[in-house]
């Protein structure tokens, strides 16, 4: 996926005759922290609640402001994986798409681009989650496949993160099975570090009401 497939449409740029008075009400409306200025279909910059503010008077065109961020900006064709650090990095709510002619057409919003990662990380789907710690020269993705496809499930998505200056590496994976205990006992059979298990609440659930059924037998 790249930038402009996360193009939205629900957040206009502002231009430099507008005043700091209709940022502020755009900021509101749109409900994010920084707007786009443009000029001749140009980006010229972001703009930012506190930009705003700093100018001391809400009534000053944009042309008069000092633009913080103007350097803020991702080509179209760049992955979005650059647009999360470019979030990240500069604490974004709204990141502005351009072509290589640095032509504004138009902006990334956070709030979509949680909801695309959100998809790519398959959050909806049903699914255990299990965290292993293991040290770099051992991580091998054909090895871990084999053991979860080995107990009958499937990786719907996963990442790795690694803390700085360390060896270790943290890998998170989203199954496709709500019972992953099966596999958290096979990755223990293989020595691998188990730092965390998330499962689903409906299976929780699930257990809860055989357990009482059993109780309930149990005592009769």
């Amino acid at each position: 996926m790249i930038a402009k497939d996360l193009i939205s449409g629900a957040v206009l740029p502002l231009k430099t005759s507008d005043t700091g008075l209709i940022a502020m009400h755009w900021f509101d409306e749109f409900r994010v922290s920084h707007l786009p200025v443009v000029g001749d279909s140009q980006l010229l910059g972001l703009i930012s609640e506190e930009d705003v503010y700093a100018a001391g008077s809400f009534e000053e065109p944009i042309w008069n402001f000092q633009l913080q961020l103007q350097n803020i900006s991702i080509l179209q064709s760049r992955h979005i994986y650059e647009a999360m650090k470019l979030f990240a990095d500069y604490k974004l709510t709204t990141l502005p798409v351009i072509d290589e002619k640095g032509t504004y057409l138009g902006v990334i919003t956070l709030a979509d681009l949680v909801e695309k990662m959100a998809a790519t990380a398959a959050v909806s789907n049903p699914g255990g989650i299990l965290v292993l710690e293991l040290n770099a020269n051992d991580y091998s993705m054909v090895e871990i496949s084999r053991i979860v496809e080995e107990n009958e499930a499937k990786i719907l998505s996963l990442y790795v993160t690694s803390p700085i200056d360390s060896t270790r590496l943290e890998l998170t994976m989203k199954l496709n099975r709500i019972d992953i205990q099966p596999v958290i006992q096979a990755f223990i059979r293989y020595d691998y570090t188990i730092k965390a298990s998330f499962f689903e609440s409906d299976y929780f659930d699930n257990l809860r009401e055989r357990y009482n059924l059993l109780m309930t037998y149990l005592n009769v």
